[in-house]
């Protein structure tokens, strides 16, 4: 709890200056890090091309760990999990690509999208603690990190289908402390 109170804190606290980070070297490095977890399911996370986009690399990794991370977690006991990350580019009227949009999908347990608000606030679970570890702080991390970056996260899902994840990073460099 307190590692993960921690964490919440530290993505403006201990925020590094944005640089251009390669997602698709982020999603090699989650999928190494959760790969007992995937083993362990039976699961797979199938990785689309991803952009490069100015960011904090470690936020970055956090970000992604999170969301693969509860995507996995949240699986149905029978199925295993699929995980699926890719991004699109996100054009103005002029043709120019103004942001990228992330989207993490699975086919796991899903949620009543009247819940949608409440998950990515501190201390919110959906499920008990005997059901699934955790302290609730995950998606409140994701939300903070994603903010930061001067994007927007929420989701879709359907219980018992699995949920999406979807993010938005604008293309432009931001101010370090936005």
């Amino acid at each position: 709890l307190i590692e993960d109170l921690l964490s919440f804190s530290r993505v403006t606290t201990q925020a590094r200056p944005f640089v251009p980070v390669d997602l698709n070297k982020v999603m090699e490095d989650v999928t190494s890090d959760l790969e007992t977890r995937i083993s362990e399911t039976g699961g797979a996370v199938q990785v689309e091309d991803l952009p490069t986009v100015m960011a904090d690399p470690t936020q970055m990794r956090q970000l992604l760990q999170n969301l693969v991370g509860n995507a996995l977690k949240f699986h149905k006991s029978d199925v295993p999990p699929v995980v699926r990350v890719r991004s699109e580019a996100v054009t103005a009227k002029s043709g120019k690509i103004k942001e990228f949009r992330l989207t993490i999908t699975d086919n796991g347990i899903g949620f009543d999208e009247k819940y949608l608000d409440r998950i990515f606030a501190v201390f919110q679970r959906l499920h008990s603690r005997d059901s699934y570890k955790g302290t609730g702080i995950g998606l409140a991390v994701c939300r903070k990190i994603v903010e930061r970056h001067g994007g927007t996260i929420t989701a879709l899902s359907t219980e018992g289908v699995g949920s999406t994840f979807i993010i938005t990073l604008p293309t432009k460099k931001l101010k370090e402390n936005s």
